[in-house]
C-alpha cells in the first residue's frame, strides 16, 4: 500500500533511512517521503532508489544534494526554501542523519532562523550494534570514525578508554587491523569487544571476544562491508560514583542482595565492596 500524501507542516524533517534491509523504515518516514515539498539528500540517486522501491514517486518536486562538500552555500539555498513556507525532508545516505553523516550545521542554521525541526527516527548502525554486541548498554558513548594517523589514533583511543562507558566506534574494513593493533596496546588484549559487520544485510556477522583474540581473527581473513567495534569499559576503573549509580538504578527493581549481585557482576567489582555501598544507601 503506498503511502498516503498528506500536507506537512514547513520546516525540516530528519528521516532515517534503512542501513541496509530496505524494509527497515519507519511507515511514519514513508509518509514524510511522500508528502513532503523538496527532498535534500546525501545522495540523490540512494534517495531515489529507496523511494522507487517503496512505491514512491518523487514527480516534479526539487530532490537536492545535500552533503560534506556542500558548505555554508548549499544550507543556504535550503533555509531560502525553509523561509518560503517549504517542507523539506532530509535523508542520509544510510541511517540517521547527523550521527556521522552530514546535517548537523543545516539543522543548527534551521534552528538559529526559526524554522520547525522535527525527525522520524528509525535505522542506526551505532544502536544496532551495540544491541548485538552483549555488551552493557546502561551507559555508552558514540565516538565515531577513530583517527588514521597511528599518533593521533593513539592518543585519541587513550582518551576514549579511560571512560566509564561502552564505546561506540565505526571503521572502515581496510584500518580495522590497525585499530585493533591499537587498541590491544592501550586497552589490553584481554578487554572484550564485538566487531559488528554488515548490519541487517545478507552477510552480517558479529564476532564477540577479547581484543586480542578479534585482533587475530581479522589479522587472518579479508574483512568487507560497513564495519562498527564495540568495546568494553574498562571495569577496573569502575569509579566509586558509578558503582553508586548503578546500585541506586538497581535497587528501585531489585532486592538489596539482587542488586548487589547485577551491579558486582556488571562491573567485575567485589561483592563485599558493592555490598557494603548498598548498606549505606539504604540506609
Amino acid at each position: 500500500m503506498k503511502p498516503e500524501i498528506t500536507p506537512l507542516a514547513p520546516g525540516l524533517y530528519l528521516v532515517a533511512t534503512p542501513i541496509g534491509n530496505a524494509r527497515d523504515i519507519t511507515l511514519r518516514a514513508l509518509d514524510i517521503l511522500a508528502s513532503a515539498d523538496v527532498i535534500a539528500a546525501e545522495d540523490t540517486r540512494t534517495a531515489r532508489k529507496l523511494m522507487s522501491i517503496h512505491g514512491i514517486s518523487v514527480g516534479k518536486r526539487p530532490l537536492i544534494a545535500y552533503h560534506d562538500h556542500s558548505g555554508a552555500a548549499g544550507r543556504s539555498g535550503i533555509l531560502k526554501l525553509l523561509t518560503a513556507g517549504k517542507s523539506i525532508a532530509y535523508v542520509s545516505e544510510a541511517g540517521t542523519p547527523l550521527v556521522a553523516d552530514p546535517g548537523f550545521a543545516l539543522a543548527r542554521d534551521a534552528g538559529v532562523a526559526g524554522h520547525m525541526i522535527t525527525t522520524a527516527p528509525g535505522a542506526s548502525a551505532a544502536l544496532a550494534a551495540l544491541s548485538l554486541s552483549g555488551l552493557p548498554s546502561d551507559r555508552f558513548l558514540f565516538a565515531g570514525f577513530a583517527p588514521t594517523g597511528k599518533g593521533a589514533r593513539l592518543t585519541w583511543l587513550q582518551e576514549l578508554c579511560a571512560l566509564p562507558a561502552t564505546l561506540i566506534i565505526y571503521e572502515s574494513p581496510k584500518r580495522i587491523d590497525k585499530l585493533l593493533t591499537d587498541l590491544c596496546e592501550v586497552a589490553g588484549k584481554d578487554r572484550k569487544g564485538a566487531i559488528c559487520r554488515e548490519i541487517t544485510k545478507k552477510f552480517e556477522e558479529v564476532l564477540r571476544g577479547p581484543i586480542g583474540e578479534l585482533h587475530d581473527i581479522v589479522a587472518s581473513r579479508t574483512m568487507k562491508g560497513e564495519i562498527v567495534l564495540v568495546l568494553e569499559q574498562d571495569r577496573s576503573q569502575t569509579s566509586d560514583e558509578t558503582m553508586e549509580a548503578a546500585l541506586a538504578k538497581a535497587m528501585t527493581t531489585m532486592t538489596l542482595k539482587d542488586a548487589v549481585s547485577s551491579v558486582s557482576e556488571a562491573y567485575n567489582l567485589a561483592r563485599r565492596k558493592v555490598y557494603q555501598a548498598a548498606l549505606e544507601m539504604e540506609k
